[in-house]
């Protein structure tokens, strides 16, 4: 038996969410004494999966086609499903895993479990804990399945390197029929992604203007933090809509969030609520944010995070 894992990456470099998963797919391998394989699409740095303990790697040539295809992935995926007998399949939190998974499961008869947040209680039948209700609470949830598809929960289990010997397959890409066209890709200029950032600064209508947005980008330099803001800050046209987080935009799973002048509705906590540590910096006091957060200051933002940058870099300095 095996467990396969789906390596997402962009322009050919693996993502950090994707060596998440296979580092949760290399702990349940080993405790049931299965291989673990992976599936990627046109990797180039192939080599880093040697450090995360991947058994064997289908690096799929996609024909110079970087795009993700949902139709096309998960008929290559589920092929491998199949040849390889895996009983679980894993996938990542992102955009594209999220649109992903699901297919993945109609396709192989599997059944499909999001937001995973620990290692499976048992194995047979499959049951693992999952967030649910915009992360406000746990269940277990048990699989009836023979194969499961997990959905791995952003920042829930971390990155375990082992050291291993991986063999490589290369093969070519399914010739199937395509009915999607994509026209033009706007892509983030963002140094750090906000999909793979351990911290985010976000900032919302309190920064007054996006000619105050240096005060975000020069705490998140410091931080070497990934830059973010709510709904209607991407509204106004400040801000590319790449950035926007919360249950309407990117959802964020960051090990600290800073929200920076947001007042905290709830489709922008409901999207951020994975985040381990939540900091809040607002000079309204009854800001609903400050009921969701773990710190919270209240003063003027162009008081403040000047000198928490100030200060951040001196302590760099020592």
């Amino acid at each position: 038996m095996t467990v396969l894992v789906f390596i997402e990456s962009q322009d050919g470099v693996i993502k950090k969410a994707s060596l998440e998963a296979i580092s949760y797919g290399r702990s349940i391998a080993d405790n049931q004494g299965y291989n673990l394989i992976g599936v990627g699409f046109s990797i180039k740095d192939s080599e880093v999966l040697n450090s995360y303990g991947l058994d064997k790697l289908y690096n799929i040539d996609t024909q110079g086609d970087y795009y993700f295809n949902v139709e096309r992935y998960s008929s290559n995926i589920s092929s491998i499903v199949e040849k390889e007998k895996a009983s679980i399949a894993i996938v990542s939190s992102s955009a594209d895993s999220r649109y992903l998974g699901p297919v993945l499961s109609v396709k192989i008869d599997a059944a499909y479990l999001s937001n995973v947040i620990e290692l499976p209680s048992q194995y047979e039948p499959l049951k693992v804990k999952r967030s649910c209700f915009t992360n406000k609470a746990f269940n277990e949830t048990q699989s009836e399945k023979k194969c499961t598809v997990l959905s791995l929960s952003s920042n829930s289990f971390g990155l375990k390197e082992k050291q291993g010997k991986m063999e490589v397959i290369s093969e070519s890409y399914s010739n199937l029929t395509n009915n999607l066209k994509v026209s033009s890709l706007d892509k983030a200029t963002d140094k750090v992604s906000i999909a793979d950032a351990d911290i985010v600064v976000s900032g919302g209508r309190g920064l007054k203007g996006p000619e105050n947005w240096h005060l975000i980008e020069d705490l998140a330099e410091v931080l070497g933090a990934a830059t973010a803001c709510s709904k209607p800050v991407s509204d106004m046209g400040w801000r590319s809509h790449s950035e926007h987080v919360g249950q309407t935009g990117k959802p964020v799973a960051s090990n600290l969030y800073i929200a920076i002048g947001v007042s905290g509705a709830i489709q922008h906590i409901a999207g951020i609520n994975s985040s381990k540590v939540k900091v809040v910096i607002n000079n309204d006091p009854e800001a609903p944010f400050f009921k969701a957060a773990d710190y919270g200051i209240v003063g003027d933002a162009f008081e403040v995070v000047p000198t928490l940058t100030e200060k951040l870099k001196a302590r760099k300095k020592i």
